[in-house]
């Protein structure tokens, strides 16, 4: 079974991630923990069978962490989160993989357990999600492109995994939901997430 998963990152750079946390910890403690994120979303997937493939939303940096860990390197297309997403899909499934998976790298409790889980899912439903705390998703995969899916979001919202699974059903998909986790945006999220590892 060809598998692939694909990682949307930011380069970390001070004043340009993690805003809503910066709001409330400053710019320094806030690229201090996204740099956290992504190298536990580095640990948990480097190791994993599946073809890696990480999006950036900017040229990526020389030598860093995802190409030292000998992950494809890859820019995000411009434009909305739904487009990014679709295209970033679009490319994946044309390289002829069966499954595909997509996360983020904002969810500190995600573990190499789940994503196993999500692949298995696919072996016996069309699709797969894992909820996260703010309404919206850290994970959806599946086993070929439903433009569907991207199209007629408020991204950012607390309906997108709700909006998501009723495009599964009126596509016809079957799918499986996978445990809610946090998604690190907010001081509170944070803090809740750290009592969890």
């Amino acid at each position: 079974m060809l598998q692939a998963l694909i990682i949307f990152v930011r380069n970390p750079e001070l004043g340009k991630v993690k805003t809503r946390l910066a709001a409330t910890m400053g710019d320094e403690k806030a690229l201090q923990i996204y740099s956290l994120l992504l190298q536990h979303t580095c640990a948990i997937t480097r190791n994993h069978n599946a073809d890696k493939y990480v999006f950036y939303t900017s040229t990526p940096v020389a030598n860093d962490l995802w190409e030292q860990a000998g992950f494809f390197r890859l820019l995000q297309l411009e434009g909305g989160l739904g487009e990014k997403m679709k295209h970033a899909f679009e490319t994946v499934f044309a390289r002829r993989y069966e499954q595909v998976l997509i996360i983020g790298s904002d969810c500190i409790n995600l573990t190499t357990e789940i994503i196993d889980r999500a692949f298995e899912s696919l072996t016996t439903h069309d699709a797969v999600i894992g909820p996260a705390n703010d309404g919206g998703y850290y994970l959806l995969g599946t086993k070929a492109v439903y433009p569907e899916l991207f199209k007629n979001k408020e991204w950012s919202s607390a309906e997108v995994c709700r909006a998501t699974l009723t495009d599964f059903e009126k596509l016809g998909l079957s799918f499986n939901v996978l445990p809610e986790l946090i998604d690190i945006d907010t001081e509170e999220d944070w803090q809740e997430a750290q009592k969890l590892v």
